[in-house]
């Protein structure tokens, strides 16, 4: 009977230590259930990551990073509404029809939703178009899954900003 008493006792003595309403006890449960691979700020670091190795791809024409990236499944639309799948979308980063002198993403917005991702930003270029250097600006549209092999691109919409100048994506 003195041993319940006793473990009663020390129960109340340091239950106030456990009380899941202490802030720091809190924090500590947060900090356990929240592994590295699962911490919203790491993955849309890597979101923001990802579209900016997107934009040095399209500025050298390098169809690689969208081998790598995009999934099997990708379906888009390019910015003069031109519907594309993977080996479209990677065609046109590859054309030689513009020759984009720079290349650049800004205002990159991610949003998680457990394992999807949205990411929205601006894309601007200096393209030299005919022999005429040329300045653009789109708007796009990313939606990520994260899979067994990472975040893939499943989908993707550009939308050229006025004044509209021909673009290859």
């Amino acid at each position: 009977m003195y041993k319940i008493a006793a473990l009663i006792t020390m129960w109340l003595a340091l239950f106030p230590a456990w009380n899941p309403q202490n802030e720091e006890v809190q924090d500590c449960y947060r900090r356990c259930r929240v592994s590295p691979q699962n911490d919203p700020e790491l993955q849309r670091q890597e979101i923001v990551n990802l579209e900016r190795e997107a934009a040095r791809a399209i500025q050298q024409s390098d169809g690689t990073y969208f081998r790598r990236v995009y999934s099997e499944e990708f379906t888009g639309t390019l910015s003069r509404g031109e519907p594309v799948n993977k080996t479209g979308f990677i065609n046109a980063v590859q054309s030689s029809a513009i020759k984009y002198e720079a290349f650049n993403v800004s205002d990159i917005k991610v949003r998680i939703y457990r394992v999807t991702a949205v990411a929205t930003c601006r894309w601007s270029a200096r393209i030299l178009f005919k022999s005429h250097l040329v300045g653009s600006q789109m708007r796009a549209i990313h939606i990520y899954v994260n899979g067994g092999s990472g975040w893939r691109v499943i989908a993707g919409q550009e939308s050229p900003l006025p004044p509209y100048m021909p673009q290859a994506l």
